[in-house]
């Protein structure tokens, strides 16, 4: 049995590793490629629609509760598109 969880773009519940989870931890946003940063994370599919739908969307904003610089958006969709 895998682990489910749920893309923030989408909203659709697929297994864990074909997912990249991105962290929030003390203040600092990245993107966790291992899967086992500290802190509260969230998941996104690895594909281009669901990384715009989310970032259309505010997902990281409303999923962590705080609002994020521009910047700091752009780098971590930045770094997002690299994953694949």
């Amino acid at each position: 049995k895998k682990p489910m969880r749920r893309c923030i773009g989408c909203m659709e519940s697929k297994p864990k590793d074909e997912l990249v989870r991105i962290a929030y931890y003390e203040g600092d946003l990245t993107v966790d490629a291992s899967g086992r940063a500290k802190g509260r994370g969230v998941y996104l599919c690895r594909n281009a629609e669901c990384m715009e739908l989310a970032q259309k969307k505010n997902a990281l904003q409303r999923n962590f509760k705080t609002n994020f610089d521009k910047e700091t958006i752009n780098r971590i969709f930045e770094e997002l598109r690299h994953v694949e």
